[in-house]
């Protein structure tokens, strides 16, 4: 309890029961008990107090001879607490004081309220009347919180020791080979240290602190011992163990700077090694679209797998940075070299893989052009395939635009192909420096033959759809020349019929005297020569037409039924102007020969001896007046008047009134022939 005797000795106090007691268990207590003290407290001896109030005297004489062979040098009295009524009744047969000297101990029997007389109130119990504070399960917690510890710590000193010991050997194999067999201690140092710190706390602040009731409390001498013990533990446990984090720090830096080197070799070989040769496979182009784009997404996968590694790359980065920021010298030309390596493989292999998919890229660019280019060339060669049938020039202008916009379009795409050609053998031609030694000749060769076959083939082809276009553009030139000859024989022929058609409606004068009809005859000549030169004029278009329809092979539309109207017009024109011309000779007959007789003087009548020249007037008078009234007949039978009949009823009127002066004239002449023979 902490008790002391009035010696100083230590006071051990056994409570016994009503329930059998175990005398072996009682034994190994005791021995555990008396292990405590130091060997100071030992040789002031024990004073022992046998509670033998609740048990039986046979149970107490077994203790007290227990106790000659448990501790009977340590031990220097005995008091044994006895009932107060039951024991003084009863007379004992064995005298505790006669055997003092075998006992090896002094052995008093004594009340409770009487055990004062030995020991002081202050170092007794409640129990025996004293004023001694004691919990014996708070002590007995705190002895196997200390019992624990001690334990605890003893073990993992000596685990510890033997960690640093290996770790201080002198190669670098036996102190790496050492820690990797001792390295994890058996239990966690931090918890044993909290452990430690928290029962030193404990038993300090009981050395310190006074009990509830204000009165100090003189600690037990075994936490006397306990605590420079737990102090002492400590202490060792610290230096211990700072030196294991040391030692953990150094293996945990070497263990980690080593999984970085391994790390970096797999990373290294896996791209010097597997990936190098899944670039070494992949150095076609592809000859189409399909193609480059099954290529694409072969270095898609390629590139995805090459990505993990690039991951494990910038994680190992940041790792060697961090350990390079820590600034452990004996480390950092390790740590470069490993640096430089990771980031020399990496960043070429990364560079290989940009070269080959931008490589790739142009080569699908390449083939898109030249498909696109074969597209608009096969688009050129139908529509020069297809036999040109148009309705009109205005369709075969239209048709020729186009077919010049489709090969400027063609022109465009062969020089964007042969760009971009170019531009993908200046990057085969670099290829070779990627090629880590391996010789790529013969798949450059070919990539290189592909790409100049497929320039040559489309120049080919263009030059063949050229040389069409050039044939295809003269026939087309020539069918506009055709359509326009024929519009323009069509327009002669509508020409022809509307003088045709003047001829008759306005021609139709006659003229009032000789002179005037003289001057309609002249300007009937001019007319006819223009309409001479229009049906001329539309001959020379019809020749042409046959001509151009002979060179294209082709039956003109329209020239067929031109010619004949051309040729029907032009008959029916030549009869009417021939009587037109008819009509006007007779009426400058007519004017002139009246005139004559109308213009001579009375004073001449030799002149009119001759009565015939008034019957041809009045013959070529009556023939025109009839010619007047009869149509002019064409060559098919049809018939068409000049004029309207107002108009010709107006030319005869003028022609009947001058056939009149005519007559008047002539009865003037005959008048005198009457009175001559009277007188």
């Amino acid at each position: 309890t902490g008790g002391k005797d009035r010696r100083s000795g230590l006071i051990l106090t056994i409570p016994l029961c009503l329930e059998q007691t175990s005398m072996d268990e009682l034994s190994v207590t005791l021995d555990y008990l008396l292990s405590i003290p130091s060997e100071k407290c030992k040789a002031r001896g024990f004073t022992v107090i046998v509670d033998g109030r609740k048990s039986q005297w046979n149970v107490v004489k077994t203790v007290v001879l227990m106790l000659q062979n448990v501790v009977p040098a340590e031990v220097s009295l005995v008091c044994v607490v006895k009932p107060d009524e039951f024991w003084d009744k009863k007379v004992t047969h064995f005298c505790f004081w006669k055997e003092k000297d075998r006992l090896g101990f002094e052995v008093i029997l004594v009340s409770a309220n009487k055990l004062t007389r030995y020991i002081e109130p202050c170092q007794l119990t409640e129990d025996f009347g004293g004023t001694l504070t004691y919990d014996h399960m708070d002590w007995l917690n705190k002895r196997l919180v200390f019992e624990k510890f001690t334990k605890e710590s003893t073990s993992l000193l000596d685990e510890l020791a033997l960690i640093n010991n290996g770790s201080d050997k002198g190669t670098q194999q036996e102190r790496e080979r050492s820690i990797d067999l001792n390295f994890l201690p058996s239990v966690d140092p931090e918890t044993v240290l909290q452990t430690g710190h928290e029962l030193l706390s404990e038993l300090q602040q009981r050395r310190f602190n006074g009990s509830d009731g204000g009165v100090s409390w003189s600690p037990m001498d075994d936490e006397l011992l306990a605590q420079p013990q737990v102090m002492k533990l400590l202490d060792s446990l610290r230096e211990q163990y700072t030196r294991y984090q040391e030692v953990c720090r150094q293996r945990s830096k070497r263990t980690q700077l080593e999984e970085i080197q391994q790390k970096v070799m797999q990373v290294v070989n896996w791209l010097e090694g597997p990936g190098s040769e899944q670039l070494r496979t992949q150095w076609g182009i592809g000859d189409s679209i399909r193609a480059s784009q099954a290529l694409q997404q072969k270095h898609e996968e390629i590139e995805s797998q090459h990505s993990e590694w690039f991951a494990v790359y910038v994680e190992l980065n940041q790792q060697i940075a961090a350990l390079l920021n820590a600034g452990d010298e004996e480390d950092l030309v390790e740590l470069k070299a490993l640096q430089q390596q990771l980031s020399d493989v990496c960043y070429r292999q990364a560079s290989q893989l940009e070269f080959r998919q931008n490589l790739l890229q142009a080569a699908l660019e390449f083939h898109s052009v030249a498909q696109d280019l074969s597209q608009q060339l096969d688009g050129l060669l139908g529509m020069l395939c297809v036999d040109v049938a148009p309705a009109d020039g205005a369709s075969i202008q239209q048709t020729l635009k186009l077919l010049e916009e489709k090969l400027k379009s063609v022109d465009l795409g062969l020089q964007g192909l042969r760009e971009k050609g170019q531009s993908l053998l200046d990057q085969i031609s670099n290829q070779a420096s990627w090629a880590y030694g391996k010789d790529v000749t013969i798949e450059n060769k070919e990539n290189v033959d592909h790409i100049q076959g497929v320039m040559e083939d489309m120049q080919l082809r263009k030059q063949r759809c050229e040389d069409m276009v050039d044939v295809r553009r003269l026939k087309m030139l020539q069918m506009v020349q055709l359509f326009k000859c024929e519009e323009d024989a069509a327009q002669a022929v509508e020409w022809l019929s509307e003088l045709l058609d003047a001829l008759l409606k306005t021609h139709i004068r006659l003229g009032d005297d000789a002179q005037e009809t003289k001057v309609l005859l002249e300007k009937h000549r001019k007319f006819v020569d223009v309409a001479q030169s229009t049906y001329d004029y539309g001959r020379q278009l019809l020749q042409a037409t046959v001509v151009l329809c002979q060179s294209l092979r082709c039956t003109s539309r329209s020239s067929g039924d031109t010619l004949p109207r051309l040729n029907r017009v032009w008959k029916q024109f030549t009869v009417t102007s021939e009587e037109r011309v008819h009509r006007l000779e007779t009426a400058v007959a007519f004017h002139s020969t009246a005139e004559k007789i109308l213009q001579e003087c009375p004073e001449q009548p030799e002149a009119f001896n001759e009565l015939e020249q008034f019957d041809e007037i009045e013959a070529v008078g009556k023939s025109l007046l009839d010619r007047l009234t009869v149509p002019v007949v064409y060559p098919d039978g049809s018939e068409q008047y000049f004029g309207s009949p107002s108009d010709m009823a107006s030319a005869a009127e003028h022609i009947r009134e001058k056939m009149k002066l005519v007559s008047l004239k002539k009865q003037q002449l005959r008048q005198p022939e009457a009175t001559t023979p009277e007188s």
